[in-house]
């Protein structure tokens, strides 16, 4: 399982828009592509800006791909993004998850 980590910042509305773009616009597109497991929108409040980090789980490098194209390294920020955020990565990290655990139900 590979993890990829990408961050952004932006105003507090900027990060709501870009909330709702994520919710309404990227997850539905990674839901279609063979091999992605799951992403996670993270966001932290700085002073007068919101850091924001978006953390994708793939099957392997190949589902990556699918996503990212050849240069996986490159992040993929589509138009509607960029006009809401004040500064973003335009590289990604990826990490291999080598061990973790998901905890759920009733008391948890």
């Amino acid at each position: 399982m590979i993890c990829r980590l990408w961050r952004a910042r932006a105003t507090p509305q900027g990060a709501n828009e870009y909330r709702r773009h994520f919710s309404e616009r990227v997850v539905p597109h990674l839901g279609n592509i063979d091999g992605y497991a799951g992403a996670y929108l993270l966001e932290r409040t700085e002073e007068a800006h919101v850091e924001i980090r978006v953390a994708t789980l793939w099957r392997s490098v190949d589902a990556v791909r699918r996503f990212a194209g050849a240069d996986i390294e490159a992040a993929v920020v589509e138009p509607e993004a960029q006009a809401v955020l004040t500064d973003y990565d335009t590289t990604v990290r990826h990490y291999a998850i080598t061990a973790g655990t998901l905890t759920g139900g009733p008391g948890r």
